[in-house]
């Protein structure tokens, strides 16, 4: 049974969750695709393993709950807000990958100055209310290198 009031507080509970924004990106059908994420998280290091939540109404949803689809899970950082509102929002295709430092490697495109890619494998996912949840064995990470800076006996 949906109850409407429960489910308007708990979304507005949540905006106060702090939480990272990831970009999910994928070749799908000779096309890339990309869009933002909120609900990222591990699952296991042994094996490692992600789940991500996305939802139903996104148009390439059914690529995801594909065993054996690969895609990049991009954990985004300071200066990529403008990208994290292009992949959010209504105008799809090529205009996602607009903004951004984006390569390709054999499976995905990726966000190259990310502070963290997993490099993903649909292994299974579950159906539930509005999203799917995907999770994902990690087949590769690439992880940004910033050096920490000590100046005056502090970082």
């Amino acid at each position: 049974m949906h109850n409407k009031a429960v489910s308007d507080a708990m979304r507005l509970g949540m905006r106060r969750l702090a939480s990272g924004v990831c970009v999910i990106s994928a070749r799908i059908d000779d096309e890339d695709f990309a869009m933002t994420a909120s609900s990222v998280t591990s699952v296991s290091d042994n094996p490692a393993s992600l789940l991500v939540c996305i939802n139903k109404m996104v148009s390439k949803q059914e690529y995801f709950s594909t065993q054996g689809s690969l895609f990049a899970v991009n954990i985004l950082g300071e200066g990529h807000e403008a990208v994290s509102n292009l992949c959010a929002g209504r105008d799809p295709g090529k205009s996602r990958f607009s903004l951004g430092e984006w390569r390709h490697d054999h499976s995905s495109p990726y966000i190259s100055d990310a502070q963290a890619v997993f490099f993903c494998e649909t292994d299974m996912f579950i159906s539930y209310g509005t999203h799917q949840i995907v999770i994902a064995h990690i087949k590769r990470v690439y992880n940004l290198l910033i050096n920490l800076i000590r100046n005056k006996k502090k970082f």
